[in-house]
């Protein structure tokens, strides 16, 4: 198998594997229901940060040391499963405040589009980089599955890269796609009732992924 060859099969391989339902959809789709669709961008490119960095971490070789390493790997498990646990659990018991946030912006015209007048709302993005920098499956997903489209005769290092590259840039346009779906509907989904109850969906999602993380920890 060729360059070439690998690229077309790993291009649609990567496409199915970013449009899969996930905690990261569940995020990003949360964000542009309840907030706006700038927020919302912001997640989704901290989430893809978060992949590109994994895919450097996999490229040149500190994925397989992870991989090797219990202790690192359960100590970073335990991490990203404590922020997990935190953000779900504030997201749900804050229900209300965030309600009330949402309520606010949605009776502005305009809102869902514009910059938020604080700047870059790092926050958002933070908040998805952090969700997938502290999954190390992602990390050991990125080391066990990229290889498999790396042809002999190649740079290893540049190929990984360039592979992991194009894996960000399909889940980012796939969040773009999802947030652009999600606009229209934001009046609706903006209702006082509707935003707590993707809050605290959502937060739930968050819980249960940081209680797995946290379990599989355990019994590794």
């Amino acid at each position: 198998m060729g360059p070439s060859e690998a690229l077309i099969a790993f291009v649609p391989a990567a496409g199915l594997l970013a449009i899969t339902p996930g905690l990261d959809t569940a995020l990003v789709l949360r964000t542009a229901a309840s907030e706006n669709g700038w927020r919302a961008l912001c997640a989704g490119a901290g989430i893809c940060l978060g992949c590109l960095l994994w895919g450097i971490v996999a490229a040149f070789g500190l994925g397989a040391l992870l991989d090797a390493s219990r202790t690192a790997y359960t100590a970073l498990r335990w991490a990203g499963a404590a922020y997990l646990i935190y953000l779900g659990g504030r997201m749900a018991l804050n229900a209300r405040s965030r309600m009330d946030e949402a309520a606010g912006e949605s009776a502005a015209p305009g809102a869902s589009t514009a910059v938020p007048a604080g700047g870059w709302p790092s926050i958002w993005l933070s908040r998805g980089l952090l969700t997938n920098i502290l999954n190390p499956k992602v990390g050991v997903f990125y080391v066990t599955f990229l290889p498999q489209f790396v042809p002999a005769g190649v740079d290893v290092r540049s190929f990984t890269l360039l592979l992991a590259s194009i894996h960000v840039l399909e889940s980012f346009l796939w969040f773009v796609l999802l947030i652009a779906m999600t606009r229209p509907l934001a009046a609706a989904l903006c209702r006082p009732g509707v935003v707590r109850t993707l809050d605290r969906i959502t937060g739930g999602i968050l819980i249960a992924f940081g209680l797995k993380l946290f379990f599989s920890a355990r019994h590794a």
